[in-house]
């Protein structure tokens, strides 16, 4: 009894920890983030765009989903990037009618300059952790991400829900 009972105990401060800890990255990575964005003059949408295109072009409506603006907002983000040369609309390969937002060297080089080092460090600290660890380590990031994706999507929806729609 006194075993399940430290256990516990353990447990339930480790879940505070973690949870401190959690706060402290999200807030450490917001920071860093704002400081980039200051950086290079673009706003959080800007830059949540590049992100998003950091991996593949993407049409604009995919875009507005995963940014959380409307259609003619994102095509105003757009224009604005655009025109600083950080991304490029382009024609989709497997269907012409569509058109795709792509980030530029430009905006490769820029980001690189700030996430750069921070990358490098990063993959530094991934070495520390053993194959097992690291299995660990993404299941958690995956399902964390997915539990942050979902409650956005929550929130959001009870935004347009009380406008109406």
């Amino acid at each position: 009894m006194i075993e399940t009972s430290s256990s516990t105990r353990e447990r339930a401060a480790l879940y505070g920890r973690l949870t401190r800890l959690i706060m402290r990255w999200q807030d450490a990575t917001q920071a860093f983030d704002a400081a980039v964005g200051e950086r290079l003059e673009i706003s959080q949408a800007e830059q949540h765009c590049l992100s998003f295109l950091h991996e593949a072009p993407k049409p604009a409506g995919e875009i507005a989903a995963e940014i959380g603006l409307t259609p003619a907002a994102v095509t105003s983000l757009v224009d604005r990037l655009e025109a600083r040369g950080l991304v490029a609309r382009q024609r989709s390969e497997t269907d012409r009618r569509q058109v795709l937002v792509a980030t530029t060297d430009a905006a490769r080089k820029a980001t690189q300059r700030y996430y750069g080092p921070i990358a490098k460090e990063g993959q530094a600290l991934l070495d520390t952790f053993s194959t097992a660890e690291l299995t660990i380590i993404a299941k958690f990031a995956e399902a964390a991400v997915e539990l942050q994706v979902r409650h956005t999507q929550r929130i959001r929806g009870d935004k347009a829900r009380r406008r109406g729609g």
